[in-house]
């Protein structure tokens, strides 16, 4: 089997597992009895773990040259972590089982993406067609489950993670060895020196700010739209109209990228995540907006992580690869998502849901600001 297509293979599999987790866990969280506070201490977990343990799987994929043993050995975990949470109901142990799980498998997804594009021999354009069937898994993954859940009590939903997990499991055997890195010499001392290039940094605190703009997204989107009427399968829908647009976005994406450079592809992508968490936060009872907020979805993450994972990909060369994934990972979704969460569940309870997505917007302008001062891509 090519690479690209055990890469295809791989992408599709684990975001139909996190098209089962990311839109219906806090729903089972809340059947378990959980508060919004503790749904976002659990939810938390998984960001507050990538703060430092991706880097940590990054530099020991680069240093062993074995990134595709980590990323089979994080899916097993998944596999036993989910069958243990099944017999749990305290919120503490949940949250605990959440972050031995978060540590442990945190390297996995940024690894494949730097496998990926030293595959890709580091071609941003050719990126896109690889990484849309990871979108059509997701879609699979959130319209299955909600199905699912409109028939079987939310506390089926464990069930449901383990027997995709497993399947995860099964596909990570068609990832490929990392490819040795070109210019692998010369970028054996240079991870501080990376990271004193001010576009560096500008670029990693923008990312940062996007992945805390998501929190309330990712936290209480499914809970904000059932509390204004919407039925699981019409929440379902919401979701996937987000990861269709995605789609084309990917299936566009050699266009983009020759067209447009990095740097604007993310600047149009941090103004557009401003305009659809104001709408969410503000018009979630007409659908008109809602839809039009989903579909935004295309660029908040699909030209997003598309264009973030290219300039990381050349602002970290040679053996660096792996590692500045993994960096990019930590300090994006793993500090901006930890504190994007936390601060989403304090305010939610606080000052209400319009509140919290005006809080996300207002990162996605910082975010906004950084790109145009500092980023050049």
């Amino acid at each position: 089997m090519s690479a690209p297509l055990g890469l295809s293979a791989y992408f599709a599999a684990y975001f139909l597992y996190a098209g089962a987790f990311m839109p219906y866990f806090t729903l089972y969280l809340a059947a378990r009895g959980l508060d919004a506070a503790a749904i976002a201490l659990v939810m938390a977990m998984p960001q507050l773990a990538r703060i430092a343990a991706p880097s940590f799987w990054g530099w020991l994929a680069d240093r062993s040259g074995q990134g595709r043993a980590i990323v089979i050995g994080s899916a097993a975990v998944l596999v036993v972590g989910y069958a243990a949470l099944a017999s749990l109901e305290q919120a503490t142990a949940i949250a605990g089982v959440m972050l031995a799980m978060s540590l442990l498998t945190a390297g996995a997804l940024p690894i494949v993406e730097a496998i990926t594009m030293a595959s890709l021999e580091g071609r941003a354009e050719r990126y896109g067609p690889v990484r849309l069937w990871g979108s059509v898994g997701f879609i699979a993954g959130v319209m299955g489950t909600g199905l699912w859940l409109d028939a079987h009590a939310p506390q089926s939903l464990i069930g449901v993670l383990v027997v995709l997990t497993a399947l995860t499991l099964g596909v990570s055997l068609l990832v490929p060895p990392a490819r040795p890195a070109r210019g692998a010499a010369l970028a054996e001392a240079s991870v501080a020196e990376v990271l004193r290039r001010p576009e560096v940094r500008a670029l990693l605190a923008a990312c940062c700010c996007m992945a805390a703009a998501h929190g309330a997204l990712y936290g209480f989107f499914s809970l904000h739209a059932q509390a204004a009427g919407y039925s699981k399968t019409a929440i379902g829908t919401l979701w996937t109209l987000g990861v269709v647009a995605e789609i084309g976005v990917f299936w566009a994406w050699p266009r983009l990228a020759r067209r447009w450079s990095l740097r604007v592809l993310l600047l149009a992508s941090f103004l557009a995540a401003a305009a659809r968490f104001a709408m969410i936060g503000w018009g979630t009872h007409v659908l008109a907006l809602l839809v039009l907020a989903q579909l935004l979805h295309a660029a908040t993450f699909g030209a997003y992580h598309a264009a973030s994972i290219a300039a990381v990909h050349r602002l970290f060369p040679g053996r660096l690869q792996a590692t500045g994934q993994t960096l990019y990972s930590s300090l994006s979704y793993g500090l901006g998502g930890g504190a994007g969460m936390l601060i989403a569940g304090w305010s939610w309870e606080r000052l209400g849901a319009a509140a919290s997505f005006s809080i996300s917007a207002a990162f996605a302008l910082a975010g906004a600001a950084l790109v145009t001062w500092r980023v050049r891509v």
